[in-house]
């Protein structure tokens, strides 16, 4: 087997994980290790080999005769996560305000302006795929590689929470006037309010999640003690 079945497998799986959404109440978190190497038309050696990987990253959790699940925070885990991006994300904002160009703020205007009718028109995946990236950019315009290596730390939990909740209350379009109102701030190259802004706005995703997620579980609580025997 080559390096390039291998890392192939690996991005497969990831991508695949990263597009689930775990935090629904009835997502199946468990991986079939017989089933993905069918779907992939392989052996089973590179998925074992990936999901290895995938548990060194800390995306799955490989249980000994029991199997293989997608890791899913708590919901007292989740709170501390973002608290954790926002303020890595408001950080990311005021480092911004002093290094992006004029250019990439206007990408970013124009990234945000071309999503914005998504919400609107309730089309809710498409403009969760762009929330995320939003805020992504964010981070790759403050400079600051450790910073966004650290955030790259929580990308796929909080990915996961933001698509969820993005699909309740009226968030999607509370999401589009306050990505704008960061734009302004950072524009204005004030690193004060841009950095208020980007708290402000993650942490009524935190309030929101403390309010009305009360029966979250974590992967934990999901296993399947009875299931004997390898995948």
């Amino acid at each position: 087997m080559n390096f390039t079945l291998k890392d192939h497998t690996f991005e497969v799986l990831r991508d695949a994980i990263l597009g689930m959404n775990i935090y629904q109440a009835d997502a199946d978190l468990r991986l079939d290790e017989r089933q993905l190497a069918e779907s992939l038309g392989i052996s089973r050696t590179p998925i074992r080999e990936a999901l290895a990987r995938l548990a060194q990253d800390g995306l799955v959790e490989i249980l000994p005769r029991k199997g293989v699940f997608v890791l899913r925070k708590g919901r007292e885990e989740i709170l501390e996560m973002i608290v954790t991006w926002a303020a890595l994300e408001s950080m990311a904002a005021r480092l911004a305000t002093q290094n992006a160009s004029d250019a990439e703020l206007r990408d970013l205007r124009v990234f945000a302006m071309k999503h914005s009718s998504d919400a609107v028109r309730a089309e809710l995946q498409e403009y969760s795929d762009a929330n995320i990236r939003f805020h992504q950019t964010i981070l790759e315009l403050s400079g600051c590689t450790l910073l966004k290596r650290m955030a790259d730390g929580l990308f796929m939990h909080m990915q996961a929470i933001r698509r969820r909740a993005m699909g309740e209350s009226d968030r999607a379009r509370r999401s589009v006037a306050d990505h704008m109102e960061i734009i302004e701030a950072l524009e204005s190259r004030d690193g004060d309010l841009a950095s208020r802004r980007v708290r402000e706005h993650t942490m009524r995703l935190h309030d929101h999640i403390s309010k009305t997620w009360t029966r979250l579980e974590s992967m934990g609580a999901l296993r399947p003690e009875a299931v004997e025997g390898p995948l």
